[in-house]
């Protein structure tokens, strides 16, 4: 996890991104260097959108290339900073980086669909889960959301076009579905 500063002494809403697939491109076979670090267009003019409201803006990310011993947590983390600064260098600030570095055979509390890292952000910057959206691209991050009773919106970059079909289940099909971060940044910003 790579913290940021600014601890918050009053309680805050946030916008949770998941990170691969919706701030940059995702890979069949993870990102696993910056190289392999591709901005999805109008992503970071998203960010900075939402850095100039009241939100709290947080990364939320499954890496189970660290835990599939693809990458170690230094390249992990080396990647996270790249993406910071790329969001820094178009005036995005970002309020935390949550990852879960576990293979998905571990069954930990931390990987989406489980909301082991929004309840830990919650936490550590005093966010109010209930007033806070989670943006992702596929239906466990839906879940998280879910489980965390925060609002969800599936974007349809990433895997989001191919997983929008799970949104047709009763219980997701209020959920809205957007184009892209942008679209999903306007939306939150419309019903806040």
């Amino acid at each position: 996890m790579v913290k940021l500063p600014n601890p918050y002494s009053e309680v805050r809403k946030a916008v949770f991104l998941d990170r691969d697939g919706v701030i940059n491109r995702n890979l069949n076979n993870y990102v696993q260097s910056i190289e392999n670090v591709h901005i999805i267009p109008r992503s970071l003019q998203a960010i900075a959108k939402l850095t100039k409201s009241e939100y709290a803006i947080v990364i939320v990310t499954n890496q189970s290339a660290i835990g599939r011993k693809l990458i170690t947590p230094e390249i992990a983390q080396q990647i996270n900073q790249f993406i910071l600064g790329k969001i820094q260098s178009t005036s995005g600030v970002i309020d935390g980086v949550y990852v879960c570095p576990h293979h998905p055979k571990t069954h930990c509390t931390c990987r989406k669909p489980k909301p082991g890292m929004l309840i830990q952000a919650a936490t550590d910057l005093n966010l109010d889960l209930e007033k806070s959206w989670l943006i992702g691209d596929a239906i466990t991050d839906i879940e998280a959301a879910v489980a965390a009773k925060v609002n969800p919106i599936l974007v349809s970059t990433g895997r989001g076009a191919e997983q929008a079909y799970h949104l047709e289940n009763n219980t997701l099909a209020h959920i809205p579905f957007v184009k892209d971060l942008y679209d999903a940044a306007e939306y939150v910003l419309g019903n806040t």
